[in-house]
């Protein structure tokens, strides 16, 4: 099974406490953060909506953020993701792709850059474990 992932998503699944957006998403999330603990998972990585954002409510119909800046800002942070896992369209296992991400964003110089801006880093046990 392939999941499609946001880069930033990358990180927030590993800091994930049951916080979101809706009860849809928050379900959403948690279903796919157990798949990818408990199952044999690729992931394909994107800077577009993933599995994750089908759910979010905050998602248009055109596919992108309804808050066009904070689109930026998660595209943004999507792309550094994407760039310092040096990663290109291939598939790749779920554990392989998480054990890199936390070789290279394991202080809090590799992840403020990209975290600081999330709404959700004051509830996030992975941002505040570097902070």
């Amino acid at each position: 099974m392939t999941i499609f992932l946001r880069g930033h998503h990358i990180l927030c699944l590993q800091g994930f406490q049951g916080y979101g957006y809706s009860e849809e998403f928050v379900e959403n999330m948690t279903h796919i953060k157990n798949l990818i603990d408990n199952e044999n998972i690729k992931i394909k990585v994107s800077n577009t909506p993933d599995d994750i954002c089908q759910s979010c409510p905050n998602l248009t119909e055109k596919n992108i953020c309804k808050d066009l800046k904070y689109n930026e800002k998660i595209k943004k942070m999507d792309n550094e993701v994407i760039k310092k896992l040096d990663i290109g369209n291939e598939e790749m296992e779920a554990s392989k792709l998480f054990e890199k991400a936390n070789f290279i964003f394991n202080s809090k110089e590799t992840i403020e850059p990209i975290c600081d801006n999330c709404l959700w880093v004051k509830e996030c046990i992975w941002f505040q474990k570097y902070i």
